[in-house]
């Protein structure tokens, strides 16, 4: 199994003044994730949860919704030429009588930047395709005060980011603030797949009373991973894309951004904030 962390020699300059030490980097390794032994996609990732990670990108590319879809999911034989596992390729087994989507060179995927669809095309292949749509009932009501909370939380459970400053984090709130998971990662979209991975496999989805807290930004991708899901909340700590804010007016989203100590933008679904002020229109 690839370790999380890994040690390379640097030369640390301070003050003008030179000296060779050791530092702690984030790992980053390619995942090639297979579906039923044919090759689907290949991300890079921190190692670690590594079929949560895959777990989870099917339910964002619509292949699952349930846990109980999927048969089995094992490490199988990398591309070495002695076939020895380099516990960097995963195969997802699907269960008998569960549709295999059409694989091919050029599949017809939405869930990424590179997948040449955008714009209405977007947000209709998500809103369509989602086994999940946002439809808490009754509606989360969370306070401002709550969510002003959460980042510090995450950022007091980020356990890997104390050692080497480059991860990305993705952790699951309740309504009440409890921390219920988090996942690290080189990348953002993976932390949050592997947070969704667990929940399928513990057979949790849809995960209609959670709060998603992203310690970057919130891109489309990030948002239509939260509505595959069917999380009604995403907030980030920085900006949104304009097409993540469209996505969430569209699904029914809760999407905040810029979530720093008591200040935060809400961009879509401010029904679910309980605002004690009428808010004014510009």
């Amino acid at each position: 199994m690839g370790r999380v962390t890994a040690r390379r020699r640097t030369i640390r300059i301070r003050d003008g003044a030179a000296s060779t030490r050791p530092d702690t980097l984030v790992a980053e390794e390619p995942l090639e994730i297979r579906l039923n032994g044919r090759p689907l996609a290949i991300t890079m990732r921190t190692p670690g949860n590594d079929f949560a990670l895959a777990a989870g990108f099917l339910v964002s590319e619509g292949v699952i919704g349930d846990g109980s879809e999927v048969q089995s999911i094992v490490y199988c034989a990398g591309a070495t030429a002695d076939d020895v596992n380099t516990y960097n390729v995963v195969d997802v087994k699907l269960a008998p009588g569960v549709a295999v989507p059409d694989i091919t060179l050029e599949r017809n995927v939405y869930t990424t930047s590179s997948c040449g669809l955008c714009g209405k095309a977007s947000l209709d292949a998500v809103r369509t395709t989602t086994r999940h749509p946002v439809a808490d009932t009754p509606p989360l009501r969370v306070e401002p005060a709550l969510l002003s909370a959460l980042p510090d939380r995450l950022r007091a459970a980020q356990r890997v980011f104390d050692r080497t400053g480059g991860l990305h984090a993705a952790a699951l709130f309740s309504e009440t603030g409890e921390l219920l998971d988090i996942r690290e990662d080189v990348g953002r979209h993976n932390a949050v797949d592997k947070l969704v991975g667990r929940a399928l496999t513990d057979h949790r989805l849809p995960l209609s009373r959670a709060i998603l807290l992203v310690s970057g930004r919130a891109s489309f991708e990030l948002a239509q991973k939260a509505v595959m899901a069917g999380i009604p909340m995403l907030a980030s700590v920085s900006a949104p894309s304009s097409l993540a804010v469209d996505l969430a007016a569209e699904t029914g989203l809760t999407l905040v951004g810029f979530l720093r100590g008591p200040s935060m933008n809400v961009y879509a679904g401010e029904h679910r904030i309980a605002l004690e002020a009428t808010v004014a229109q510009d």
